[in-house]
């Protein structure tokens, strides 16, 4: 069971690929009086061994970290500790990403670009009432409940799609169409963002459901 720790203060679990991005979040949290980081990730698989091991009082959960689908690596949290509190920190805006994870049970979906007061504002409140879902995306999002649209990926988009549905990396992509990976990285969060996928398995279903890029694209194995 998640308690807060025994100096009183509401336990939190940092999970980003980004160490810099981990590093602002824990000056944040240690400059708060009844904040304390419990620990960080980097990984999916490292998520999981930090709640299992710590047990803290809200994770603060990138959408696309290395390893286990987002979806995937919320119910084993929450396997392990369920009552530790998941907000979900995302740049994707979109309706099916947002419903899906709440119907994983997390307590809160953030974007990144939301301010400090924000933040300390949403783990606070997940915290003392663990009925509370916090959200902090735009009207838009919520009030769109669309599928995707015949033309809505550009060409070049729809090509990195097929080849990320061949599995193969960003980097392993970027090398192929002879793109820098940063480039190859920018036009996944697009995709993303417009299908509202939560993971690229998800983007590939939902481009094929919509005939986006061929079926066959997808290897036999996934």
């Amino acid at each position: 069971m998640s308690t807060t720790s025994s100096s009183g203060k509401i336990s939190v679990a940092l999970v980003d690929d980004h160490a810099l991005f981990r590093e602002g979040l824990r000056e944040i949290l240690e400059s708060t009086a009844n904040l304390v980081v419990a620990g960080e990730a980097g990984n999916s698989s490292d998520a999981v061994r930090l709640v299992r091991d710590t047990r803290p009082n809200v994770v603060l959960l990138d959408v696309e970290i290395p390893g286990d689908d987002v979806l995937e690596t919320v119910t084993r949290i929450r396997t392990f500790s369920p009552s530790t509190r998941i907000i979900i920190l995302s740049m994707y805006d979109g309706p099916h990403l947002l419903t899906r994870l709440l119907a994983a049970g997390i307590s809160g979906y953030l974007l990144k670009s939301i301010h400090r007061h924000e933040l300390l504002a949403a783990v606070r409140s997940v915290h003392e009432d663990p009925g509370r879902v916090v959200l902090a995306v735009s009207r838009a999002s919520l009030a769109q409940v669309e599928g995707p649209q015949a033309g809505v990926l550009t060409d070049k988009e729809k090509e990195i799609l097929q080849l990320a549905a061949q599995a193969l990396s960003n980097l392993q992509i970027a090398r192929r169409l002879g793109l820098a990976e940063a480039t190859v990285k920018r036009h996944m969060r697009n995709i993303f963002v417009k299908l509202n996928a939560v993971s690229r398995i998800d983007a590939v279903n939902k481009a094929m459901a919509a005939s986006l890029i061929p079926a066959q694209s997808r290897r036999d194995s996934d």
